[in-house]
């Protein structure tokens, strides 16, 4: 049983295949169908099929080659041309819509079967997924006798062969097509091999997915807690320069102040600073005005203009000084971020971390219970 979805739907249902969208055309021809077959984990497995292709003055009705190129490229995953004009098939097994994990090649015996445009495109993704590259001479049981499909498969291998990119140590190509109980091969079927191919890579796929969901985990609480802790040193660093910030700006206000005040606090006799401001204020400020006032005399006549100049000098670069410490300042985290972090690492520590622990037993067992262990 299976449903049939057009191209808004599919995008809908695949989101990750949107930047399609970019090649005009595309749309109209982009459709999904959705089987509900469980068996040998069909649920599991997403195939992606593209327009066949062949050689010569052919024009589709969108960039066929950039369509396929993106997706092979851009999202790391390839697809299937089954369309009887083409003479090469490419089938995808694909984990979650986001990375291929196996790319299988079919090789249509009928015809040459060595689509110039589309051997382009394998040897292109070759250079980036060539580990992932499976070839399979598909319909073998239509390639006559044996000694018709050994020299098509002849054929085929000569003409990689010539591809530096598909020239690789151990080529294998199995031969595959579906049973006709009507008409009977002695030509070996390795379909099987296929179909255990795609459920070896799950069960991989599905370990790597539970130590990645892991590794995943401890990098959230290591990040999480690398920020908090570097939280804690803008706190302290903002201490710091905060208190540098108001001792500068402290000094660059009081000092001028004080010089003033000096000066006018001098035309005033200690018994008349006692009855406005009263014998312990008084005396305070008459010792601080009088320590300025010492240093003034001090200071020749021809030199204080000079040393006016330089005080007001230095009284400005406190206050600027004040001003570049204010903004030295780092940002730091907020009571809300701060609990929102902890949030995080507890629910990722106490539930995703126990679950992943959950399903990687039900898993062992599920294997354990298939394979009789």
């Amino acid at each position: 049983m299976s449903t049939a979805k057009t191209g808004n739907a599919t995008l809908h249902l695949y989101p990750h295949f949107r930047p399609l969208l970019q090649f005009k055309g595309v749309m109209d021809y982009l459709s999904a169908e959705i089987s509900t077959s469980k068996q040998k984990k069909f649920n599991l497995v997403t195939f992606v099929d593209t327009p066949g292709l062949v050689d010569g003055d052919m024009v589709y009705p969108f960039d066929v080659n950039s369509a396929i190129t993106w997706l092979g490229m851009s999202l790391q995953l390839f697809v299937s041309p089954s369309s009887p004009i083409s003479q090469i098939y490419f089938c995808l097994f694909v984990r979650a819509g986001e990375q291929a994990d196996l790319v299988f090649v079919f090789f249509d015996p009928m015809g040459q079967a060595l689509c110039k445009r589309t051997l382009n495109i394998v040897e292109k993704l070759s250079e980036k997924c060539g580990d992932k590259l499976l070839f399979y001479l598909s319909k073998a049981d239509e390639a006559g006798k044996e000694t018709d499909r050994q020299r098509v498969m002849m054929q085929i291998v000569q003409e990689l062969c010539r591809r530096p990119g598909l020239n690789k140590c151990g080529f294998e190509m199995p031969t595959i097509y579906i049973p006709n109980p009507q008409r009977p091969s002695r030509c070996v079927n390795q379909i099987d091999g296929v179909c255990q191919t795609i459920e070896k890579t799950i069960n991989q796929a599905v370990q790597k997915t539970l130590d990645q969901l892991e590794k995943d985990c401890d990098l959230i609480c290591s990040t999480i807690s690398t920020r908090r802790e570097q939280d804690r040193a803008d706190v302290a660093h903002n201490k710091s320069v905060r208190l540098h910030s108001w001792l500068c700006g402290a000094l660059g206000s009081i000092l001028p102040v004080l010089f003033v005040l000096s000066f006018i606090v001098n035309t005033f006799s200690k018994d008349q600073l006692d009855q406005l401001l009263g014998e312990g204020p008084a005396g305070t400020l008459f010792v601080f005005t009088g320590i300025v006032m010492y240093l003034w005399d001090w200071i020749p006549e021809d030199g204080q203009v000079v040393f006016v100049i330089i005080f007001g000098a230095f009284c400005y670069l406190l206050l600027f000084l004040a001003k570049y410490f204010a903004g030295r300042g780092n940002k730091t985290l907020t009571k809300k971020e701060k609990r929102t972090m902890a949030e995080y690492s507890d629910y990722i520590q106490d539930i995703v971390k126990t679950k992943k622990g959950s399903l990687y037993d039900w898993y062992l067992q599920q294997c354990a219970a298939e394979y009789d262990f």
